[in-house]
């Protein structure tokens, strides 16, 4: 299964997914952009799309809630190390009171891998950030490093609320 993302403003993603009304498309924004967020095994309908092969799925993403998207560059060498340590990881997650749906994303082109987080509300995801799950599986080596060596730059969050429909 794959994945299909573009943004832009809110109105348009509305536009978008009224013409595509056959597609389950979600819409999510953040004070800067909307995306647009479909699955599919077919190719993308949108123009200018981000796509991803579904490495890892956990539950049933919703209409409601809050989304975490990381994006993670990855080099080449160290992508099945990437998709494995999610694929062990994953399960624990889904146990997170507020918990709703994880994603792992492999880019079909390009370095950055996704991992879309969706949970209930922000105060649900708060409440993991700060749990001592979180800081075990999150905890630095004993170098100092942030990062394993597969990673091929920096990797960023970014925060959308869901947008339900009227």
């Amino acid at each position: 299964m794959n994945v299909h993302i573009t943004s832009g403003t809110l109105d348009f993603m509305m536009k978008m997914k009224e013409k595509y009304s056959d597609t389950a498309i979600l819409l999510m924004q953040n004070q800067e952009r909307a995306l647009a967020y479909y699955e599919s095994n077919e190719n993308s309908l949108f123009q200018t799309a981000r796509s991803y092969e579904i490495v890892e799925e956990k539950g049933e993403l919703q209409q409601n809630g809050y989304v975490v998207m990381n994006n993670i560059p990855i080099t080449d060498e160290g992508r099945p190390l990437f998709e494995d340590q999610f694929k062990k990881r994953a399960g624990s997650v889904e146990q997170t009171p507020g918990f709703q749906a994880l994603r792992v994303l492999r880019p079909i082109r390009g370095n950055t891998y996704g991992v879309l987080v969706q949970w209930k509300d922000e105060e649900s995801y708060n409440n993991w950030r700060n749990s001592d799950h979180f800081k075990q599986s999150h905890q630095t080596s004993k170098e100092g490093k942030q990062h394993p060596p597969y990673f091929a730059g920096p990797s960023y969050a970014e925060h959308y609320y869901m947008v339900t429909p009227d």
